[in-house]
């Protein structure tokens, strides 16, 4: 177990800070860029790629297709030097949007799949 702090922030068995590993802690970073809006983070205002904003759109190819544009610019902008994304697929299943990114790990080059789902609202 490295020194990487748990995302979200948790207590462990010991009541100490929880603590990951090195791969938890880089899919972790990936969830942050994804799920943080521009603004929300006052001293870096321009991170994250603002997915839970697309839930107050109705789900569609063209949302899924934005949604991809956005999240490869904001994974290439903030994580480059962690990760290489080797393939960023985002569609609309079921009102919702599933992001599946293929990435290579910079510092141990082994290739990790990372899913997400966020939900949108139906038209």
């Amino acid at each position: 177990m490295s020194g990487n702090i748990a995302f979200p922030y948790q207590f462990d068995t010991r009541g100490r800070t929880a603590l990951t590993d090195d791969d938890t802690h880089l899919r972790d970073m990936i969830e942050q860029v994804l799920m943080t809006c521009a603004g929300e983070r006052v001293n870096q205002p321009s991170f994250g790629c603002g997915v839970p904003q697309m839930v107050f759109g109705p789900a569609s190819d063209t949302v899924a297709a934005t949604a991809q544009f956005l999240i490869q610019g904001s994974l290439q902008g903030w994580l480059a030097q962690n990760i290489l994304v080797q393939s960023l697929s985002v569609t609309d299943q079921d009102s919702s949007l599933v992001i599946d990114i293929v990435y290579i790990n910079r510092l141990t080059q082994e290739q990790r799949t990372a899913s997400f789902t966020a939900p949108v609202p139906s038209p």
